[in-house]
């Protein structure tokens, strides 16, 4: 098997934490558009909870939490992530408010209707944004808020080529009415959907990890896996360039009835 049938769940997570690590984001997104989804939630106080949901090491949940008041917890299933997010916390002083825990998305410690908003960006993906919607929803106060960015078709065809990565990747990617029906379903009122622009995928993604896979791949030469990791995350940024019109991420806010 080669690289490019090859899945991201197929590398060893230990590697990928750390090749993750090492850049602000990891995932497409940009503050911007955190801005720019935050708008569209309603009535949060300093009394507010929050939650960001595989926060990985912060980038988004800081620029939440500069931009809306309350408590904001971040949860991650890699320890290390949890270090750098509680670092990150403290250097921007935020340390009161934003706090970062290693857990579970599947198994969340949160009291049923303890929190006013869920937010997740480029991490529901893992637990499936159907199952996401479900299992989250309890969490969440009646007219609490979920912002979530999730990969999207912005099309009903496309090349087979980008159709096959994406059914190999991820088979719950879908059109953005039928994730706005699902969203519906889980029994929420969708509020806004929008398409992340193309600089969330190449300024704020790809482009960083450039410089870090070639620090990544001369600490670990001659490591087939650590290559192949790469040789992914390349693969991957060249179809993105190839068919971007065709797919990308889209930010559901929906509020919960």
């Amino acid at each position: 098997m080669n690289n490019e049938n090859k899945t991201i769940h197929e590398f060893d997570f230990n590697l990928i934490c750390e090749y993750f690590s090492s850049i602000e984001r990891q995932g497409p997104g940009s503050p911007e558009v955190t801005v720019k989804a935050l708008s569209f939630i309603d009535n949060l106080t300093d009394k507010s909870r929050i939650a960001d949901i595989g926060c990985g090491t912060g980038g988004q949940t800081m620029v939440l939490a500069q931009h809306a008041p309350g408590h904001i917890t971040g949860v991650d299933i890699f320890s290390t992530f949890i270090d750098l997010f509680n670092q990150n916390a403290t250097k921007l002083n935020l340390q009161d408010r934003v706090k970062g825990e290693t857990g579970s998305m599947d198994n969340l410690s949160f009291q049923d209707e303890e929190l006013d908003l869920i937010w997740s960006e480029g991490a529901i993906y893992n637990i499936g944004f159907v199952q996401g919607l479900n299992k989250w929803k309890r969490f969440l106060k009646p007219g609490g808020y979920l912002a979530v960015t999730e990969a999207s078709w912005f099309t009903n065809k496309r090349p087979e080529e980008i159709n096959n990565f994406w059914q190999e990747a991820y088979p719950e990617i879908d059109t953005i009415p039928n994730k706005i029906s699902q969203m519906q379903n889980a029994g929420f009122i969708p509020v806004a959907t929008f398409i992340l622009p193309e600089n969330c995928w190449t300024n704020h993604f790809y482009t960083p990890q450039i410089s870090a896979q070639k620090i990544f791949l001369k600490k670990y030469v001659g490591n087939k896996m650590a290559e192949e990791f790469v040789a992914y995350q390349q693969h991957e940024a060249q179809l993105y360039y190839k068919y971007k019109e065709f797919y990308g991420y889209a930010f559901y806010i929906g509020r919960k009835l």
